[in-house]
């Protein structure tokens, strides 16, 4: 579908006045021909191929920008997960691995570097145990690393074992970045139904039935969409979904044609748009205010999860129409630390842990970016990570947490990032035990929809 004068003009106006951006352009490379069972090989196999593709993608993706006037805020790498490429080594190793990663990074000039990961929803390999035990010491001694465990799936149900063991992890990671505010665990991603495209950090991998290099965008917006909801005025809901998908396919058709730009640049195949509307903590970009502006009074009043409901389709029938290539999670995020509104709302003690894991049901992720008091246990954690896999085997769909126990914090603290991460209130954990249910071990198993072959 050729692209129109008038579109053109459309998406200048979003960009200059809605906070309109391509949030990244995600560079992904398969690791797997650097697997070696020497350590320096592999780490020298893996710093060559980063670079070689990676050379040139911040510069590919800037000229872009400055042809199209369209802002690309982040521009990133992912990889195959590492537990995959580095099967024979131990913790120690996998940390010297994650270094080289972070070195490698830094000289091509992304954001971040996602692929430190392990798909563990069936059982361990040794490697995948030791990634996993690696975690809080590759995460503190690197800047730009992430990494993401895939613990449950429909498929295979919840391991119980990985996310006992996940939990420590998270606190663990915080405990050793505790002079940033415990910063390791919001790079941090425990998953169920991990997608394999996802071109968003922290939970972004290149997959392993990916190309050898792929370019995957992922598109903003919710200022545009505040906007528009706010110009449609007093219209009923029906017609306050159509307003929100023409709006998301103007988004998509702009993400779309930026991303196969850069990829034309690099040479390489165009993977996906992911048509998450993602927020940042500037004011008139965020989710919490669509919601507002829909008609809840603020996040977490009676009705929200039913608006966020709404949101989400609309966006997901958008980009279906705009697009054939749409994947990754697709959808409405909900980070608490990244979204103005949603800082407020939890400030202000309007949205409680539960009301947001009802929101977690009907979007695109999970518990996003949520800070805890530092003193949570982890058995705590591993039921909040067990409730929110829940929802996404039983509903077939991705769900994720991302939380920082942030270590020495209590309840009315903040924690404070700066940039798109922005800064959280440490909310409040239910102190109702649930040892007894996770510490059984072992795998929740997979439900009936699962069946469907």
């Amino acid at each position: 579908m050729p692209f129109e004068f008038d579109e053109i003009l459309e998406t200048i106006k979003m960009t200059e006045i809605e906070h309109f951006d391509i949030r990244t352009v995600t560079l992904g490379i398969s690791l797997r021909d650097c697997a070696d069972r020497n350590v320096e090989v592999t780490k020298q196999k893996i710093y060559d191929k980063v670079t070689k593709y990676g050379s040139n993608h911040v510069k590919f993706a800037r000229e872009v920008e400055s042809k199209y006037g369209i802002s690309i805020a982040n521009k990133r790498i992912s990889i195959t997960p590492l537990s995959i490429v580095g099967d024979a080594f131990k913790a120690d190793e996998f940390v010297e691995i994650a270094k080289v990663l972070d070195k490698a990074a830094m000289e091509v000039g992304v954001d971040y570097l996602a692929g430190y990961s392990a798909l563990v929803q069936k059982g361990f390999t040794n490697g995948e145990l030791e990634l996993i035990k690696s975690i809080p010491f590759a995460l503190s001694e690197t800047g730009r690393v992430c990494s993401s465990i895939n613990v449950a799936s429909t498929k295979a149900g919840i391991n119980m074992d990985a996310i006992n063991m996940m939990s420590q992890i998270i606190k663990d990671t915080a405990e050793k970045t505790k002079e940033r505010d415990s910063i390791g665990c919001a790079k941090l991603v425990v998953f169920c139904n991990v997608p394999e495209d996802n071109p968003f950090v922290a939970g972004a991998f290149h997959g392993v039935t990916e190309p050898e290099v792929v370019l995957n965008v992922g598109i903003s917006g919710p200022g545009v969409v505040l906007d528009a909801i706010k110009t449609a005025g007093k219209v009923d809901l029906q017609q306050l979904a159509e307003v929100i998908k023409k709006t998301i396919f103007k988004i998509t058709r702009a993400g779309e044609l930026m991303g196969r730009k850069v990829a034309e640049k690099h040479g390489i195949p165009f993977g996906i748009v992911d048509i998450s509307l993602a927020p940042t903590p500037a004011q008139g970009d965020s989710i919490a205010d669509i919601l507002q502006a829909m008609g809840v009074q603020y996040v977490g009043a009676p009705g929200t999860t039913a608006a966020l409901a709404m949101l989400n389709d609309s966006v997901k029938k958008a980009g279906l129409m705009a697009s054939s290539s749409v994947g990754g999670m697709s959808g409405a995020f909900i980070p608490v630390s990244e979204d103005a509104g949603m800082i407020y709302a939890a400030k202000m003690g309007y949205l409680s842990l539960e009301k947001l894991e009802a929101m977690t049901a009907v979007c695109s992720v999970g518990l996003d970016m949520v800070a805890v008091p530092g003193d949570t246990p982890a058995t705590t954690i591993a039921g909040i990570i067990a409730d929110e896999c829940a929802i996404g085997m039983i509903n077939d769909k991705t769900t994720a947490v991302r939380i920082i126990p942030a270590y020495g914090k209590k309840v009315g603290d903040f924690v404070d990032y700066g940039g798109l991460l922005g800064q959280a209130p440490i909310m409040p954990v239910r102190e109702l035990r649930c040892d007894n249910l996770v510490l059984r071990g072992g795998r929740i198993p997979a439900p009936m929809r699962s069946l469907t072959n």
